[in-house]
């Protein structure tokens, strides 16, 4: 997989995300040994992402990319500016790890701040 490819998927993650579209999201994370960090969720597996994180995405209205870095030989740093559906703008910063098939294998997630 090339640097554009990687960095298209995890547009298209994003995309997904802030559009509530679930099928796109479940295509592009790995079936198999897919593990999500972040302060309160410390490696909990699709299941429990899709349980716990998924529902968080109805409340996004959208992603605006402040850095879309490839790092190492199959990682993306992204951090990016988003609308909640209440107006209320944050800033997070996560890596995504690929598993060199296309998918995403681990996430972890730097909660940043609200944004004015």
């Amino acid at each position: 997989m090339t640097v554009k490819d990687r960095l298209r998927l995890t547009r298209e993650i994003y995309e997904a995300y802030g559009s509530g579209d679930r099928d796109v999201v479940e295509r592009l994370i790995a079936d198999d040994g897919f593990a999500f960090f972040s302060p309160p969720d410390a490696g909990i597996d699709r299941e429990a992402y899709f349980e716990r994180c998924w529902p968080n995405s109805g409340t996004i209205e959208g992603f605006e990319f402040k850095r879309l870095l490839e790092i190492g030989e199959d990682e993306v740093l992204v951090t990016y500016e988003s609308t909640k559906t209440d107006g209320r703008r944050f800033r997070n910063t996560e890596v995504l790890t690929f598993d060199g098939d296309e998918r995403v294998r681990k996430v972890e997630v730097y909660f940043g701040w609200d944004v004015e």
